[in-house]
C-alpha cells in the first residue's frame, strides 16, 4: 500500500507538468495536420471541380457563384470580397442566417477573449505567484481561477457582468439585421411568386369537415376577411409510398449487383448472391442477387400499378390546404388564427411542399401522444447508451491520474513521458467526436417518428435535443465522473495512509473543493477539444472522405449511373449538426470565459476558421435543401442565451464552493441571469412578430398581386402543388451504362430485346432500353449523360410554382441567348421588361422596348386557354404610343372559353380595401376573330350586371375587382370580399392532359401540351 501511495504522490507531481505538454502537443498537431490538410486541398481542387465547385455547375436560375482562378489561393478573393446583399441572392436566407451567427460569435469571441486576456489572466497569474506554493501550481493552472480566493474573486464577477451585457449587445444587432433582413425575404419575388406562400395548411380537421367544402367551413366559419380562392383536401393513399420506395430500394439494388458483376466490361468471375434468413450471418439461404432483385423490381411494379388501381382517392384526410388571393393575405389570416383551433381544426402558414413529411399530416392526437412518448423514452435509451462512450473519454482524459493503479500506464509514462502526453492530450477528444457522429442521426429520426409534419421542425427538434445532449453529458456529466474519480483517488490515497474510516468520512466535507478543482481543471481538456474541432472544420473543406469513398466505390465495386447522377449534384447542408456542434462550442466558450480565459482563446481561433470554411461551402458546395426563410434563427439564439445562464450558474457555484454558501458572496452573481430573461421578453415582443409574420403596410395592401379565383380554380394549382406525391410520383427507371449493355444476354442467360422509351429521372428523354426476360427494360445511360443535366437540376430546384414556367417558351426562344433558360426573364428578348416574373407588382402602364408581349405572365399563370393556341409573342410594336397592338390575343380560341373577351384582374391594385380599384392606363382593344370563329359568349356571371360590368374590357379607365356580392347569395356569409367564382352548374374545371400531381419527385415532368 506504501507504493501505491508513493507512486500516487509522483504521479500527482508529474500530472503538473503533463497537462500543459498533452494541451501543446495537441495544439501543435492540430495546427500542423491543418496546414497539411489546406495544402492538399489547394492541390486538389483545379482538377476536382465536381466536389470542390459543384455549384459553378449546378445552380438555380442568375445564382451562380462569382469566378475564381484555379490558383492555390484563387478561393481566398471571392470569400473576402463577396458580401451579405450578394451573398443573400446567391445562396439563399438560411445559409446568410448561418454565416451571420457565425460572424457574430468570431467577433464575439474576439471582444470576450481581449477583455479575458486583459484583465482575468494578469489577476490570475499574480495572485498565484504571491499566494500559491511552486510545487502546487503549474503553468496553465495559474492562467485559471482554481486557486483564486478573496476578494478578488469579485474582478471575475463583474467580467460575467461585461460578458453578459457583451453577448445581449451582439444578439440585439444581428437579431435587427435579421429582422431586416426575414423582412426583404418575405418581400422578395422569389417568395412572393410562390405559390406556398400564399397557401394556408389546415390541420386535424374533424371528421364532418373532411371535404372541400368542409375545409371552406372552418375559414368562413371565423368570418376571415379574405377568403380563399381554392380549397384541396387531402386524399388517402394508404401504403402506396412504402410501396415506391420499396421499388425504388430493389431497383436501386439491382443496379449496384449489375454494375458489380459487369465491372469492366466484362462478366465477372463469380455471380453475385444474398443471404436471406439466419442470424448474424449464420444460417439462412443463399439467393442469386440478379434474378432476385429482378423478380423484386418487376413484383413490386405490378403491386404498385394493381394499388393504384384499387385505391379510393375519394376518401378524404384530416388534413387540407386553402389558398389566398395574395400573400399578404395568407399572413393575415395565418396570424388572425394563430393559437386558435376553429371547428377544432389548426390553421398555419402552409410550408414549401418539399419541406412536408407528408406520412405525419393525418397523424391522430392519440397517435401522435403514444409516438411522442415511445419516442422519449427510445431517446433515453439512446442518451443512456452514448453516455457509456463518456466514461472511455473521461478515463482518457484522466490518465495522469490512473497510472498509481494501472502498471503498463505507469511504466509507458515512465519509459515515454512525451508520447504519453501526446496521446493523452489527443485520444479523448478524438473519442468523444468519434461517439457523438451517429447521435444527430438517430435524434432526427426520433423526431420524425414522433410526428414533425416538416423536415424544417426536424431540424429545430435536432438543435434543441442535440444542444441539450451535448450540455448535459459533456459537461454536466463529464464533470461528475471526473469529480467520482477525483474524490476515489483522495480516499485511496488517504486508506494508503493507514486513515480509519471515520476519518476518511469526516474528510468529506472537502468535497465542494475537489468539485470546484474538477471542473476549472477540465479547461485542459476543453483546450485540446477546440483544436480538434478547428481540423474538423478544415478536414470539411478538403472533401477528403467525399474523394475517398467515391475512390473505393469506383474501384472495388462500381459506381451505377444513379450513383453518379446524384453525386455529381451540390449536396445539402445540414444545418442542425453543424449549428448543434457551434452552439455547444460556444456554451464551452461562454461558460469557462470567466473561469479559464485561454478557452474564450481558443474559441475564437475556431470561429474565425469556421466562418471562413462554412462561408467557401455554401457559396460554392453546399446547398439548402428547402429554403426556409432563417427560421433556425430564433432557435440557436435562444439556445445562446441559455449559454449565457450557464456561465452564471457556474459562477455561482464556484463563488458558493469558495466563499461558503453562508456569506451570501454568490448573490452578486445572479442580476445577469434576470437581464438576459428581460431581454428575451423584449425579443419576443419587437423582434418575434416581424419575423415569423409578413406584415403588411397599407400601402403594401393596396399594391397587393392579387390572383383570380378562377386561375386557381381552372388550372388546379392547389391540386398540383399540395396533392400526394405518391399518387403521380414516377417509378424509378433501373439504368445501366451503355458498354454493360451487350452482355445482358449472358447474365439473363437468354434473348434480350432492344427498343427505346422515356426514362423519366432523364425528363422523359427517349434512350436506348434492353428487355430482359420477364419483360423488364433496362436503360443504356451513354458516358455522355452519367452526369446530372445543369438544365434539369435548375427546373427541379427552381422555386417557382411549375405551372408559371413555360418550357415550349423556352425551347422556342433557345436561339436568343446563349444557352437554354427555364425562366423567361433570363432571356434577352425580356431583358428590359418591366413586369416580368422578377417582378412581384405587375405594371398596367406599356412596357418599354424589346419588353415582353401583353398577357405573357398571365399566360404563364393560366395557361392556354386551348390545346390548339397560336398567339405571336412578338406582336408588340416598338413606336405605337400607349396603345397596345390590335394583335395580341390568340388567332384561334375555343368557342367558350373564358379568358377570350374578359380579362383577368389586373395584378396592380391602387384601391382601398374593402373594394379594389385598378389602374389600367388604357382601354383594352376588343377581341379579333378571324372569319367563321364564332365570338365567345361572356362567362357564367352570378353577379348579374354588377359582375359584367366589373370586367368589362370597355369599362373606361377603371375597373373594380372584386365585385360585390349581391345580399344573401351565400347565406350567413358576411365578408363577402373575394367570394370565389363558381363555373356554371354542370361545368368542371378541364385540365389538359398530362396536368398531373406537380408535388412529388418527377413534378416537373408533368406539362401542359402546346
Amino acid at each position: 500500500m506504501g507504493d501505491v501511495v508513493g507512486s500516487f504522490v509522483d504521479e500527482n507531481e508529474a500530472s503538473r507538468t503533463l497537462a500543459p505538454a498533452a494541451v501543446g502537443s495537441q495544439v501543435l498537431l492540430m495546427a500542423g495536420v491543418s496546414l497539411v490538410t489546406i495544402v492538399v486541398f489547394n492541390v486538389l481542387r483545379p482538377k476536382n471541380k465536381i466536389v470542390y465547385e459543384p455549384k459553378v455547375k449546378y445552380h438555380v436560375g442568375e445564382k451562380k457563384p462569382p469566378k475564381m482562378s484555379d490558383g492555390h489561393f484563387g478561393w481566398l478573393p471571392p470569400l473576402i470580397h463577396t458580401k451579405e446583399p450578394e451573398l443573400l441572392d446567391k445562396v439563399g436566407l438560411d445559409a446568410v442566417a448561418f454565416l451571420r451567427f457565425l460572424r457574430m460569435l468570431r467577433w464575439l469571441f474576439t471582444a470576450i477573449a481581449i477583455l479575458a486576456c486583459g484583465t482575468l489572466l494578469p489577476v490570475n497569474i499574480v495572485y498565484n505567484l504571491k499566494n500559491v506554493k511552486p510545487g502546487a501550481r503549474d503553468v496553465l493552472s495559474m492562467l485559471t481561477l482554481r486557486d483564486v480566493s478573496g476578494s478578488v474573486l469579485f474582478v471575475h464577477v463583474a467580467a460575467t457582468y461585461v460578458f453578459t451585457f457583451l453577448v445581449l449587445f451582439f444578439v440585439w444587432v444581428n437579431w435587427r439585421r435579421m429582422v431586416q433582413l426575414r423582412r426583404a425575404w418575405f418581400r422578395s419575388p422569389e417568395y412572393m411568386e410562390s405559390f406556398y406562400a400564399r397557401t394556408l395548411m389546415v390541420l386535424k380537421v374533424p371528421r364532418k369537415y373532411h371535404s372541400d367544402e368542409g375545409i371552406r367551413g372552418i375559414l368562413e366559419s371565423v368570418q376571415v376577411p379574405y377568403p380563399a380562392t381554392s380549397v384541396h383536401v387531402g386524399r388517402r393513399v394508404g401504403r402506396l409510398p412504402e410501396l415506391i420506395e420499396f421499388h425504388n430500394n430493389a431497383v436501386r439494388e439491382l443496379e449496384c449487383a449489375l454494375v458489380r458483376y459487369l465491372r469492366g466490361g466484362k462478366i465477372g468471375a463469380r455471380r453475385p448472391t444474398l443471404t436471406k434468413g439466419g442470424f448474424l450471418g449464420i444460417g439462412g439461404k443463399k439467393y442469386d442477387a440478379i434474378d432476385f432483385y429482378t423478380n423484386k423490381v418487376k413484383r413490386c411494379e405490378a403491386a404498385i400499378e394493381a394499388y393504384r388501381d384499387e385505391i379510393d382517392t375519394r376518401k378524404a384526410e384530416n388534413y387540407g390546404f386553402a389558398s389566398m388571393a395574395a400573400v399578404p393575405f395568407a399572413h393575415v389570416v395565418a396570424r388572425m388564427l394563430h393559437g386558435k383551433k376553429p371547428r377544432g381544426a389548426v390553421v398555419t402558414l402552409a410550408p414549401n411542399p418539399r419541406d412536408i413529411i407528408w406520412q405525419n399530416l393525418n397523424k391522430s392526437d392519440a397517435k401522435i401522444a403514444s409516438k411522442k412518448m415511445l419516442g422519449w423514452v427510445y431517446l433515453l435509451v439512446v442518451c443512456f447508451c452514448n453516455t457509456l462512450p463518456l466514461l472511455v473519454v473521461s478515463f482518457l482524459a484522466n490518465l495522469a491520474s490512473l497510472t498509481a493503479y494501472v502498471g503498463f500506464l505507469s511504466a509507458w509514462s515512465d519509459r515515454s513521458h512525451g508520447t504519453f502526453a501526446v496521446i493523452s492530450g489527443v485520444l479523448p477528444p478524438a473519442v468523444g467526436a468519434l461517439f457523438g457522429w451517429f447521435l444527430p442521426v438517430v435524434m432526427r429520426w426520433l423526431s420524425r417518428f414522433q410526428g414533425a409534419t416538416t423536415r424544417s421542425r426536424l431540424d429545430r427538434s435536432v438543435v434543441a435535443r442535440y444542444f441539450a445532449f451535448l450540455v448535459v453529458s459533456q459537461l454536466l456529466i463529464f464533470t461528475l465522473i471526473g469529480v467520482i474519480i477525483n474524490s476515489v483517488k483522495e480516499i485511496v490515497a488517504q486508506i494508503g495512509k493507514g486513515a480509519s474510516f471515520q476519518t476518511i468520512i469526516s474528510n468529506m466535507d472537502r468535497l465542494p473543493d475537489t468539485i470546484n478543482r474538477t471542473y476549472i481543471d477540465q479547461a485542459n481538456y476543453w483546450l485540446t477539444f477546440f483544436p480538434l474541432r478547428g481540423f474538423l472544420a478544415i478536414f470539411d473543406l478538403a472533401q477528403v472522405v467525399h474523394l475517398l469513398m467515391i475512390w473505393i466505390k469506383t474501384r472495388l465495386f462500381g459506381r451505377t449511373p444513379r450513383d453518379i447522377r446524384e453525386w455529381t449534384q451540390p449536396p445539402d447542408f445540414e444545418y442542425a449538426i453543424y449549428y448543434s456542434n457551434i452552439l455547444f462550442m460556444c456554451a464551452v466558450g461562454i461558460m469557462f470565459s470567466p473561469l479559464a480565459p485561454l478557452v474564450p482563446v481558443a474559441a475564437a481561433v475556431v470561429f474565425w476558421v469556421s466562418s471562413f470554411v462554412y462561408k467557401y461551402q455554401l457559396m460554392f458546395v453546399f446547398v439548402t435543401k428547402v429554403e426556409s426563410g432563417g427560421r433556425l434563427w430564433n432557435v440557436v439564439i435562444n439556445r445562446l442565451l441559455w449559454t449565457v445562464v450557464f456561465m452564471q450558474m457556474l459562477m455561482v457555484l464556484t463563488i458558493g464552493l469558495q466563499e461558503g454558501w453562508r456569506t451570501f458572496q454568490w448573490v452578486s452573481t445572479l442580476p445577469p441571469v434576470l437581464f438576459v430573461f428581460a431581454f428575451k421578453v423584449y425579443i419576443n415582443r419587437v423582434f418575434l412578430p416581424p419575423f415569423n409574420w409578413y406584415v403588411p403596410s397599407e400601402e403594401e395592401l393596396r399594391r397587393a398581386h392579387v390572383h383570380s379565383e378562377r386561375g386557381d380554380v381552372r388550372g388546379g394549382r392547389l391540386e398540383k402543388r399540395f396533392g400526394h406525391p405518391a399518387l403521380h410520383a414516377e417509378l424509378f427507371t433501373p439504368m445501366l451504362h451503355a458498354k454493360m449493355v451487350p452482355l445482358l444476354e449472358e447474365v439473363y442467360r437468354g434473348r434480350v430485346g432492344a427498343g427505346t422509351m422515356r426514362v423519366e429521372e432523364y425528363g422523359g428523354q427517349k434512350m436506348d432500353t434492353a428487355l430482359v426476360p420477364g419483360g423488364l427494360k433496362i436503360a443504356a445511360v451513354q458516358l455522355s449523360e452519367l452526369e446530372y443535366d445543369p438544365a434539369m437540376y435548375q427546373r427541379d430546384r427552381g422555386e417557382l410554382d411549375w405551372d408559371q414556367r413555360s418550357l415550349a417558351s423556352t425551347n422556342a426562344l433557345v436561339g436568343l441567348g446563349d444557352s437554354p433558360s427555364l425562366q423567361h426573364q433570363k432571356s434577352q428578348f425580356y431583358a428590359a421588361h418591366g413586369h416580368s416574373a422578377n417582378n412581384s407588382i405587375s405594371s398596367s402602364a406599356g412596357v418599354g422596348a424589346r419588353g415582353a408581349p401583353a398577357g405573357y405572365d398571365a399566360y404563364l399563370a393560366h395557361g392556354p386557354a386551348h390545346e390548339i393556341e397560336m398567339s405571336r409573342l412578338d406582336a408588340y410594336r416598338e413606336g405605337e404610343g400607349t396603345g397596345a397592338s390590335a394583335d395580341r390575343l390568340p388567332l384561334l380560341a375555343a368557342y367558350g372559353a373564358g379568358r377570350v373577351g374578359t380579362p383577368t384582374p389586373p395584378a396592380l391594385s391602387t384601391g382601398s380595401l374593402p373594394a379594389y380599384t385598378f389602374e389600367t392606363g388604357r382601354a383594352t382593344p376588343p377581341p379579333r376573330y378571324p372569319p367563321g370563329v364564332p365570338q365567345a359568349p361572356r362567362p357564367y356571371s352570378p353577379g348579374g350586371a354588377q359582375m359584367q360590368r366589373a370586367y368589362s374590357p370597355g369599362g373606361g379607365a377603371q375597373m373594380q375587382y372584386p365585385p360585390q356580392v349581391q345580399q344573401g347569395l351565400y347565406g350567413e356569409r358576411e365578408a363577402s370580399l373575394h367570394r370565389p367564382v363558381m363555373p356554371p352548374r354542370g361545368q368542371t374545371p378541364s385540365y389538359g392532359e398530362g396536368e398531373a400531381n406537380m408535388a412529388g419527385r418527377g413534378a416537373h415532368r408533368a406539362q401542359r401540351p402546346y
